[in-house]
């Protein structure tokens, strides 16, 4: 009984003391979340609402491109869009299955998908066969830690069989290239997925869904479009894809500046020379989201601004009829003998005052990439981006050289015979003129008198078949007299890539008088236009340039905006020649044209602007596209001139490299030249030739 009673008592003391325990324990509880809530409670609530700012930066349309007589040459065409837009949260899961309802509604071009890309896909959509294809010895070394993730993923990319990766067919193909353009964006900034051929079936369907394909959004985008084809594409210059977005080499630079990676850019040529101006000011958009990365607003920060406009130089009237002319009288020569060399032609007509590039055209016979056929294609770039033996064009240099260096004086008398110095070939003009002075000289383009010229500025005395002893500082002298007119060096335009031309190395007597008459060292159109330029206009090299205006961009279609930038001409130097000195070379350019039997008085007399310049012929040698015909001789022609002769209002300069072989041939460069003066005089009739017209003027 006693047993009983203290086995009872013993009992209840234990659910008491259990009781005590759990008392205490719900005591500590109820202390520590009063602590949490009372104490801590309002740091608790302030994480729990902390949202962060997000700033956007959304691109706006590039500015327009006009000409002088504010003509639009490139535009930007609206374009139906579908965006992504790529959350802080966004899951691969989540995008795949975004990516497989937007492929039942529209079509996706699935040729650029990359093979990495498949494999990766192929390696998501099929984890079993990936992770078999990782063999048991490779398992237990990664467990070993001597085989990494990537190490193990890489072994699985190269192990994925063509038949896998071919197996991704139809919408699951088309899936996976929404999930790359998907992939490819950045966090809160939208990406376009497909911006060509967006049908307005395809715009409206994806409109209506938008609620069940989370960041997905359809907009306007833009696209570049050339009023005039491929006029002066090659000099308009490209912009990249949003699929490209930055220039790899230009990233840290862009990216610096406040652009986004996908953002277009100019990549060459005037797009990119003048991007700053072109790209416009974005518009800039502040998404508000919690610390999960959900957006809970989105504010308006400044709207954009379209970029601003440029209007070039160019008269796109002159330009047209020049490149008209440049073909049909391309095509006219190559059906003559001796012409299968002949694949390009260039011309550029220039305002010798201004610098202003009223026409800058070439062209290049070449094969069209998409048919095979052969074609006429834009080559105006090559006017400064490639260069040639030019000829008998630059004599006048040779002249205004032997003035400075007191080689010659106006008037100076020289026979022109055939030079022979000791151990070369004859050297001759294209016909023997006996006793002649500059100006004959200039007028009939004789050789012999250039060759006796530079003979003069080297210190040496020529006699018939005698060694000749020569100052060789005299191929300096005459390149840095040259370069004065723009010969030999760069020009200025205001575009990337130009060339200054090919200086010869070597240093002989021969070629010392090669170098008189334009056929050692080579030149680019371009400089040829500012050095008749230079001559035209009294001795100032103009610094040429292709834009005109800076303009602040408007809504309304095609109308030029206020001025914000007026290109002024800018003079480079100033010849260090006489003025009756260079009046009396352009006297010898009016005689070439106007006066007996100058070289270009049959083509040019009859020209009622009257105009001046120098003819070139020079024996070169074929270096173009067939390279089995490298080193073949060939005939280069030019031709530089300005009109009025008494008072120029305008320049341009001709050159047809590779016109053809032998010694005789079509003049195409004075029947180019003939033509494009006309037309521009022709143009000048109308009011169309130089003046600018300007739709804004209380604007300025």
């Amino acid at each position: 009984m006693n047993n009983k009673k203290k086995k009872k008592t013993h009992v209840p003391f234990r659910l008491n003391m259990l009781f005590f325990v759990v008392f205490l324990l719900f005591s500590v509880l109820i202390l520590r979340l009063g602590e949490l809530q009372i104490v801590f409670g309002d740091d608790f609530k302030r994480e729990i609402q902390r949202t962060e700012d997000v700033t956007v930066n959304n691109p706006v349309p590039r500015g327009k491109m006009f000409d002088r007589n504010g003509k639009v040459i490139v535009d930007n065409t609206p374009l139906n869009a579908i965006t992504y837009t790529k959350t802080q949260k966004s899951t691969q899961k989540e995008m795949i299955d975004t990516a497989k309802k937007l492929a039942k509604l529209i079509t996706m071009d699935t040729s650029k998908v990359p093979i990495r890309d498949k494999k990766d896909y192929w390696i998501l959509k099929h984890p079993k066969e990936a992770k078999a294809k990782i063999t048991k010895k490779e398992w237990d070394l990664f467990k070993e830690k001597k085989l990494d993730d990537k190490q193990i993923y890489k072994k699985q990319l190269d192990r994925v069989t063509d038949d896998e990766i071919n197996s991704i067919q139809g919408k699951e193909l088309e899936t996976l290239a929404i999930y790359t353009q998907f992939n490819s964006g950045y966090a809160l900034t939208p990406h376009i997925v497909k911006n060509k051929d967006v049908t307005p079936e395809e715009f409206a369907i994806v409109s209506e869904n938008l609620e069940s394909l989370p960041g997905v959004d359809t907009t306007t985008d833009w696209d570049r479009k050339y009023a005039f084809e491929d006029t002066l594409k090659s000099i308009l210059g490209d912009v990249s894809s949003s699929q490209s977005g930055l220039p790899k080499e230009l990233l840290d630079k862009y990216l610096a500046r406040d652009y986004s990676r996908n953002d277009r850019v100019g990549t060459s040529y005037l797009e990119k020379k003048y991007e700053d101006v072109l790209h416009g000011q974005k518009a800039k958009v502040k998404n508000v989201t919690d610390k999960s990365g959900n957006i809970l607003s989105t504010e308006v920060v400044s709207e954009g601004k379209r970029g601003k406009d440029l209007v070039l130089t160019v008269n796109m009237d002159l330009q047209l009829q020049t490149e008209k002319i440049i073909e049909e009288e391309m095509w006219s020569a190559k059906q003559k003998p001796n012409t299968g060399l002949l694949d390009r032609a260039f011309v550029v007509v220039m305002d010798p005052h201004t610098g202003e590039i009223l026409t800058m055209a070439g062209k290049q016979i070449g094969k069209n990439k998409k048919t095979g056929k052969t074609e006429m294609q834009d080559y105006a770039l090559g006017n400064f981006t490639s260069s040639y033996n030019v000829g008998s064009a630059v004599k006048g240099a040779t002249i205004l050289t032997g003035y400075k260096t007191g080689a010659i004086k106006p008037g100076s008398i020289q026979v022109d015979e055939p030079i022979k110095i000791k151990g070369t070939q004859v050297k001759k003009s294209w016909k023997t003129f006996g006793a002649i002075n500059d100006l004959r000289a200039l007028q009939v383009s004789s050789n012999v008198y250039m060759f006796k010229t530079a003979i003069a500025i080297a210190g040496g005395h020529y006699k018939y078949n005698q060694p000749i002893d020569l100052d060789y500082s005299a191929f300096e002298t005459m390149r840095r007299s040259f370069s004065q007119f723009g010969l030999g060096s760069r020009t200025g335009i205001d575009l990337p890539g130009e060339t200054a031309g090919v200086t010869g190395t070597e240093k002989k007597p021969g070629l010392l008088m090669d170098l008189a008459i334009g056929q050692y060292d080579m030149y680019t159109p371009l400089q040829l236009a500012q050095y008749v330029s230079t001559i035209a206009n009294g001795g100032n090299r103009i610094q040429p340039h292709i834009v005109k205006q800076i303009r602040e961009p408007v809504m309304e279609n095609n109308e030029l905006g206020p001025i914000i930038d007026d290109i002024q001409p800018k003079v480079l130097n100033h010849i260090d020649m006489k003025d009756q000195w260079i009046k009396r070379v352009q006297e010898g350019f009016r005689m070439v044209m106007q006066v007996g039997d100058g070289t270009a008085v049959s083509y040019f007399k009859s020209a009622p602007y009257h105009p001046a310049g120098k003819t070139g012929t020079a024996q070169a040698f074929y270096y173009g596209k067939d390279r089995s015909k490298w080193g073949t001789p060939v005939m280069n022609l030019s031709l530089v001139s300005f009109a009025p002769s008494d008072n120029p209002e305008v320049a341009i300069a001709v050159l047809v490299p590779w016109a053809y072989q032998g010694n005789t041939g079509p003049s195409i460069n004075n029947i180019i030249g003939r033509r494009v003066l006309d037309a521009y005089f022709n143009l000048k009739k109308t009011g169309q030739a130089t003046e600018t017209t300007d739709t804004n003027q209380n604007n300025q």
